[in-house]
């Protein structure tokens, strides 16, 4: 299958020399574009995931389907391959459905838009942008469910479907579609500010073809292909051995009581073609955790990460595919069967780039390898009837702390997603019956090191009306690991104090928990792994840390510094301490996990949640 393109000028557009100033206007202005379409998106939307935290997508791509600017890659190459019709001047199409589209989206609750940009009845280029809806139907409030075990209770599924044809929108079709989700207003404004998107991107590219001719633009996009290229191929040629390198780490659960999942890649290079290969990697869950990767969507998640930790300078666009092999075996976790439950898959997304992380460092770890730190992508899930009898229903995501880096420590709570932002608690309780009682840092919780781990977030949430509370996160059994002597980070928790006093803790992924008016959940999430000697940290640096709430006098001991009342370094007992902690500990690793798999299950003794976690003294290696 693959679409057919109905132009009424068939002449073919052609490849020519451009000169160098002309390909950076058009670079720059193509760039500019990609941010406009953002704007648009932010000042129509509805949603707080998409209009506040920018829970979404854009990209606009050569004819072929290669994004040349955009903010994580294209997903428009594997929908033209699956989607088997004919498209025209004036068609919008929209999907959600991973299995339709061989997983240019991976979950139901992200709708992608689609727009093919034509000028004198020729296609000229793509634009496409795809956002997280609030709600998709399905089981539970938020299209998340935990005990989803099909594709089918996870909400509605919209097949590549021509939303305008010709232009003209199909209202019927979209009635259809809001009449099956719970949040229909919020649904149609964010769609109808996603198609407004790419219809701005689309302005743009015509009237950049208008300007400089359609064969300028055409060669031009090539070119900014090729320079991608180029960078790439010398990245991957310095950084990738040709000797194999693996690496594995787990999902901690699945809410349903299974697990741990693990993911495990081998890396090696071939010439100057990267390969990743995933076998060894678990069979598909019965539950929602399985992550539907595309081959052509995991290039990218590598190009994104390399390119942010070797150049950021580096243009980010779809140059760089045919350098990259990507090897995912079938009914795995990874690229589960039809119909499995797809909609939990941002566990095994954020593990992708941890482990991301530790190949691609491995081999130069003083200048490459962070720790720990991406894991998940937390989300909070409210809803019900506040005292005015109107439903509301609450999406969030969370943040946890970032790893040591070589180039420094982790941000504290904070997003590694490009672009992503926290919701305003003005914005929170505004619109919802809640109030936020705690926004702050969780001292100690980021791992030790020469650069110190990201801490985690610890968030109070009161409510303030009735109703039901839905949890999914990760790292409470696995740590995030520390690189290089760094500690491993804090592991997640979640706590609920209900308003008469009593306290419960609440597994990492829980759905359908009660909370009446006046309870608080506290919302921690892990810290980010410490990379290097935390000995060798300069103990003034400690001390600014204490000084700043993010380490504790306490916790300076981890870094062998000892604290004095006045809040001062006690040079005398700081070095005989590092001596004496330096002599005690046993060869240094090059990643702490905190234990094997086998003893941090067996140390859980099959908990999902942990009352006090902390970062072991031990190592293990990988």
């Amino acid at each position: 299958m693959t679409a057919r393109i109905l132009e009424t000028n068939s002449t073919p557009l052609s490849r020519i020399d451009v000169e160098g100033v002309t390909v950076d206007l058009i670079e720059n202005a193509l760039r500019n574009a990609r941010e406009e379409m953002d704007a648009v998106l932010f000042r129509t939307a509805m949603s707080p995931g998409i209009r506040e935290q920018g829970d979404c997508f854009p990209m606009i791509a050569n004819k072929d389907g290669k994004m040349v600017v955009g903010q994580f890659g294209s997903f428009i190459g594997p929908f033209l391959e699956a989607y088997d019709a004919e498209i025209e001047e004036g068609d919008v199409i929209l999907t959600n459905d991973p299995y339709m589209c061989n997983a240019a989206v991976s979950h139901l609750p992200d709708w992608v838009v689609l727009v093919p940009i034509f000028r004198d009845g020729r296609q000229i280029a793509w634009s496409a942008m795809f956002g997280h809806m609030s709600d998709n139907g399905g089981m539970v409030p938020g299209s998340i469910p935990i005990e989803a075990t099909t594709i089918y209770q996870e909400g509605i599924r919209i097949p590549p479907i021509k939303l305008y044809k010709k232009g003209v929108l199909q209202s019927d079709m979209l009635d259809l579609i809001l009449h099956n989700v719970r949040t229909p207003e919020w649904n149609r404004f964010d769609l109808n500010a996603l198609v407004a998107a790419c219809n701005t991107a689309a302005k743009r590219v015509v009237e950049l073809s208008e300007r400089f001719g359609d064969d300028v633009l055409y060669s031009t996009m090539d070119i900014m292909l090729k320079r991608n290229y180029d960078a790439m191929k010398h990245i991957i040629e310095m950084f990738i051995p040709e000797e194999p390198r693996e690496f594995e780490d787990y999902i901690c659960d699945d809410g349903m009581g299974m697990g741990p999942y693990k993911i495990k890649c081998t890396l090696w290079r071939e010439g100057s073609t990267a390969i990743f290969d995933f076998s060894g990697t678990d069979p598909q869950a019965q539950s929602s955790v399985n992550f539907y990767l595309n081959e052509d969507m995991f290039k990218m998640f590598f190009g994104s990460f390399t390119i942010n930790v070797v150049d950021p300078q580096i243009v980010f666009n779809d140059g760089f595919y045919d350098l990259v092999d990507v090897r995912i075996p079938e009914g795995t976790l990874l690229k589960p069967k039809f119909p499995a439950a797809l909609s939990g898959r941002t566990h095994a997304l954020g593990r992708i780039f941890d482990i991301l992380g530790a190949l691609l460092g491995m081999g130069a770890p003083e200048q490459m390898l962070n720790a720990a730190g991406f894991s998940d992508s937390p989300h909070l899930f409210y809803s019900g009837y506040d005292d005015k009898g109107e439903w509301f229903q609450l999406f969030q995501i969370g943040f946890g702390g970032i790893p040591g880096r070589p180039v420094g420590d982790g941000p504290d709570g904070h997003s590694l997603w490009p672009g992503f932002t926290n919701v305003p608690n003005e914005f929170i309780e505004s619109y919802f019956p809640l109030r936020i009682e705690r926004y702050e840092t969780i001292p100690d919780s980021g791992g030790a090191g020469l650069h110190r781990g990201g801490n985690g977030l610890s968030v109070a949430y009161r409510f303030l009306a009735n109703g039901e509370v839905g949890i999914h996160d990760e790292r409470w059994l696995t740590y995030p690991w520390g690189v290089l002597g760094g500690e491993t980070g804090q592991r997640s928790t979640k706590r609920l104090v209900r308003a008469d006093g009593s306290e419960e803790w609440l597994p990492a992924k829980v759905e359908g928990v009660k909370v009446k008016v006046g309870d608080v959940l506290y919302f921690n999430t892990w810290g980010g792994g410490g990379w290097g000697d935390p000995f060798a940290r300069d103990p003034e640096l400690v001390r600014q840390d204490v000084e700043r709430g993010l380490v504790s006098a306490s916790g300076a001991r981890r870094y062998g510094v000892v604290m004095t009342d006045e809040g001062t370094v006690d040079d005398v007992e700081t070095a005989a301490l590092r001596a004496q902690l330096s002599g005690a500990r046993s060869e240094i690793a090059l990643f702490n996990r905190g234990g094997s798999i086998e003893e941090l299950k067996n140390r859980c003794k099959g908990e999902t949640h942990l009352e006090a976690p902390v970062s072991p003294s031990f190592t293990a290696s990988a």
